[in-house]
């Protein structure tokens, strides 16, 4: 199945459970960009600690998009809870369990987090796919090379 702007309103998500006891993702209100993502375990994160968590859950993202996971930022502001590769990157041919690489940057305090806790949220957006083309030289631009910190203060 491939993704179209005009399946946009239609468009579903198939998601296979792997652990009964684990909610499927859902959103929290209308209008929400993310699915809310569950952890399929109880786990301590220790100060700096970072653990690869799953979610109970594989899917199958239609051709052409892409689930991105995401920290929840009320975790991220309270506890420090947050990825260490956000947003991770869920390929559409993938059909394996979601596991998220949790941190808790805290730099006191353990985070606890209860089996069926929302952790995560995940996206599905469009994804484009090019050719790769080798260039002698790329087309001028008015920033051109200027990197990290380049546009100003």
């Amino acid at each position: 199945m491939t993704f179209r702007e005009a399946d946009l309103l239609s468009l579903e998500l198939e998601v296979r459970r792997i652990d009964d006891g684990v909610p499927l993702p859902a959103y929290q209100r209308e209008g929400d960009a993310g699915l809310d993502l569950h952890s399929a375990e109880d786990f301590t994160l220790q100060p700096g600690q970072r653990a690869v968590i799953g979610t109970g859950i594989a899917v199958a993202i239609p051709s052409g998009l892409v689930g991105l996971t995401t920290p929840r930022s009320g975790l991220a502001a309270r506890q420090g809870l947050s990825m260490v590769n956000a947003p991770g990157v869920i390929d559409s041919g993938y059909r394996g369990e979601i596991k998220l690489i949790l941190i808790n940057l805290d730099s006191r305090d353990p985070i606890e987090v209860k089996r069926g806790e929302r952790v995560a949220q995940l996206l599905i957006v469009p994804a484009a796919t090019v050719r790769v083309v080798e260039a002698v030289e790329l087309p001028q631009t008015e920033r051109g090379e200027g990197g990290l910190g380049s546009t100003g203060v």
